[in-house]
């Protein structure tokens, strides 16, 4: 029976610019803290033209891990961001939280985990 472990996350008043780098930096450690190994490039797509303000100059991006995936938006306009992390791996939910708090400078931040 495959397992399923998930967490999303929802960071808010974020201190840290979004940016590619920052962004991309985030990624690689997580994937370093959580072991999982990365399938192919980040991929990252940044919305500067959209229509709807609070969209524009959002950043996203998706990573695809040997077990499934992390998926992150980022909106520079509300200094927030949202992420997701699929994986039939176990990871360690609370280090995840952790350092994602940090590493965003967040001052709240909301979880879900689904195992």
């Amino acid at each position: 029976m495959i397992k399923r472990n998930e967490i999303c996350l929802d960071l808010s008043a974020c201190g840290t610019e979004f940016n590619k780098k920052n962004i991309k930096d985030y990624v690689n450690n997580l994937c370093k803290l959580i072991r999982m190994q990365k399938h192919g490039k980040l991929i990252l797509w940044e919305d500067s033209h959209n229509k709807i303000k609070e969209l524009r100059g959002g950043i996203s991006a998706v990573q695809f891990i040997k077990t499934s995936s992390i998926v992150l938006h980022s909106f520079e306009t509300n200094k927030s961001c949202f992420v997701d992390i699929f994986s039939c791996k176990k990871f360690d939910f609370s280090k995840v939280k952790k350092f994602s708090k940090d590493f965003f400078k967040a001052k709240r931040i909301k979880s879900r985990k689904i195992e």
